[in-house]
Parts: structure tokens; sequence; C-alpha cells
């Protein structure tokens, strides 16, 4: 009989399964009958069965990683496992305890949850990565999964702000998650989100503030809305000489919470418009200079354009001083 060939050298079915957890069906196809697989299951016995169908093949304490694979092989085919325990398997150490395994699955699979195994079905269904043979949700749609089931803001913002701080995951793929997925729960990782993305925003303005101090350019406008001369809104500037209608953006798309683009109503109106990324800004402040200075000297070459600072802090189209005067300035 089959079960005889295989009972005896138990160490050789051990190895027919990743970390010793077999699907049930599976050892009952391989020749071991339900009465043979039930004995060895009993409290005392050499296996045990920690979810129904699920058999690890060996006794005592589930390893994370027999709980991880128990959870996988109770899922069914496309499983993988997402949320806490897939944060840790992508290396993030700054996580609440717990032994739950959340785990995704296609929103056509009848799984439920059981014990330790939460089962949640999805039409997001990711593609996985694999680490260490575990097939594991992206780092993001983890965080998202983990976030929206905590309650503990501080937790919450801990476990994502190491993730970034890290570099392990993008904020824009966090966001994304956020806006593809559910809304019951997203108020907390939204607002950790938000956090970050403000956390940058005023790292930047001191970045960019240096540069302009060192670049030996005229002091800018900073931070001003911009109208052409019939007071039509053209946008923001984080930085705006008037004198020579030069516009200077910090853009933020290494880190943009919509997929809108560059504004390019400024252009059309005639100002000559510098982005700049946040990276650019902390790594190489030297080509952000040069590159400033090129277009405030272009900028003074040409007749300044019709725009002028709207709101509390609007004033008349002024023109600039002699290019010679302002290309001086620049060297």
């Amino acid at each position: 009989m089959p079960s005889k060939q295989f009972s005896p050298d138990h160490e050789a079915l051990i190895a027919l399964f990743p970390e010793g957890v077999a699907p049930r069906a599976t050892l009952v196809a391989l020749g071991l009958s339900h009465s043979t697989i039930s004995a060895r299951c009993r409290p005392g016995r050499v296996w045990q069965r920690p979810i129904p169908g699920v058999i690890v093949l060996s006794s005592g304490p589930l390893s994370r990683a027999q709980l991880h694979r128990a959870a996988l092989v109770h899922a069914g085919p496309r499983a993988m496992i997402t949320g806490i325990e897939a944060a840790r398997l992508h290396g993030l150490t700054r996580l609440p305890p717990g032994e739950a395994v959340h785990v995704l699955i296609p929103h056509t699979s009848g799984v439920s949850s059981w014990g330790f195994a939460t089962v949640e079905r999805t039409v997001h269904l990711p593609d996985p990565v694999v680490i260490e043979r575990v097939p594991v949700a992206p780092l993001a749609r983890a965080l998202f999964d983990a976030a929206r089931r905590m309650t503990d803001l501080p937790a919450v913002r801990a476990m994502i702000k190491e993730a970034v701080g890290r570099g392990l995951c993008d904020p824009r793929d966090l966001h994304r998650e956020i806006e593809l997925g559910s809304t019951i729960g997203s108020a907390l990782p939204r607002r950790v989100v938000h956090e970050i993305h403000a956390a940058v925003r005023s790292a930047s303005e001191a970045w960019a503030r240096e540069i302009l101090r060192r670049s030996g350019l005229p002091e800018p406008e900073w931070q001003v809305e911009l109208e052409d001369q019939d007071g039509v809104f053209l946008g923001h500037a984080d930085a705006y000489w008037a004198e020579v209608g030069l516009l200077w953006r910090i853009t933020w798309a290494e880190f943009r919470l919509d997929d809108h683009g560059p504004d390019p109503a400024p252009a059309r109106a005639g100002a000559i418009v510098v982005e700049t990324l946040p990276s650019q800004l902390r790594d190489n402040p030297l080509k952000v200079i040069e590159q400033l200075r090129k277009a405030y000297e272009t900028a003074a070459g040409r007749p300044p354009p019709p725009i002028r600072i709207s709101g509390n802090g609007r004033r008349p189209f002024r023109s600039a001083g002699p290019a010679s005067s302002a290309r001086r300035r620049c060297e």
C-alpha cells in the first residue's frame, strides 16, 4: 500500500511540503488514509491539525513560518500574506505583536477565516513578491491592509514611517492603495500619509531657501498665487521673481497625491518655469543653483510677462531692470 511506503520515512514525507505543512487532501492522494492522518493528529501524537484540512507534520508550538504556510494552505491557490506578517517579511520591525496571519485571496474564492488565519477576499489582488519562499503582498498593500485593522494611531505612524524612512516603500504607492482600497478603516493610514507629505514639504522649503541663499539670486516672493493681467488665476509659485517673470516650483512628481501633473498655465502666460524635485534639492543643490541662475538670466533677457501676484499680496506688474544688471546679480 502507498501508506506503507511513506509511513516509515517521515523525513521524506516532510521534505515534500514547505515547512512540513500539508493539505490533508494531498496526503490522502499520496496514499495515507483519513484514519491514519486523524490518528497521528490526536493530542500527544506526532502531527497536528491547526486548521481543518491543514496538517502540520510535527508536534509542538508552530513556528512563524509554519503559521504562514498553514494560512496559505488553508486559503488555497493564489493566496498571499498581507498585513503585519507581510510587513515583517519585508523587513519592518516597528510592528505590533500578534500571531494572526492575514491572507488575501481572489474575490471569487469561498474560503473563510479560521483561527489564526484571517482571510480577506479582494477584487484588487496584487501580484505577489516572494520572500523566503512565501508569496507576500507588496509592502504598500501590506501596510494599508495592516493599518485598516489597527486602532492605535502611534502604532500606525511608527509602522508606515519606518517603511518610508528606510526607503522600503514609496509614499505614492501607499496613496494609490488608499485610493483603490476599501474606505473602511482607511482614516489612520490616510492621516499618516498626509503627515509624511507635510514633513517632506517642510524639509523641501528649508532646502530651497538655503539653495537660494547660496545662489546669489535676488530674493523672490515666496508661496504666492499668480494671475494674468485680466485677473485669471494661473496657479501657485513656491518662489516667483516678478521683475523677470521666473517661477520656481518644487514639483511633487515623486510624492504626488494626484495624477494631474504640472499646470502649464503660467508658461502659456509667458513665465519661465523651473520645476525641481525634493530629492534634487537634497542631493544635488549645485545643479539646482546652476539651473536657476541660467533661467534667471534667460528671463531677464526678454520683456517680462504680464503676470502679477494675486490675493492680499497683489501688486501690479513691474518691469525688470536691465538684463545686464540682472545677469550681474546671478554671478
